[in-house]
């Protein structure tokens, strides 16, 4: 994949991210600046998505740990267990708001 279509795809990714989180009626302010994706929650926690261009990758920083998602079979996986990027974010953002945010049905 070219640079240009990597950030096409991230881009488009993190407005994704955007609109299920809106969608999931759950208070989750978010702030997108520079390619960085910030979801903050009500108890003050946060979930940073960024891109990584040198790896082609998005990273995810949560409160349980650091991941990375490299596009792998039409869809960003998880580059140690192969888990899909929206249900593993879902999972994340359950964690730490505290109540059910499914974003694992939305397709890229």
């Amino acid at each position: 994949m070219t640079e240009t279509e990597f950030n096409q795809m991230v881009d488009a990714t993190l407005a994704q991210i955007e609109q299920m989180i809106e969608a999931s009626e759950v208070d989750i302010d978010f702030e997108i600046s520079a390619g960085i994706l910030e979801l903050e929650f009500e108890n003050g926690s946060k979930i940073i998505i960024n891109r990584q261009r040198a790896t082609q990758e998005l990273w995810v920083a949560a409160k349980s740990g650091g991941y990375h998602y490299a596009w792998k079979d039409r869809a960003w996986r998880n580059t140690r267990d192969g888990s899909e990027l929206f249900a593993s974010l879902g999972h994340y953002a359950s964690e730490q708001a505290g109540c059910n945010v499914n974003l694992g049905d939305f397709q890229a």
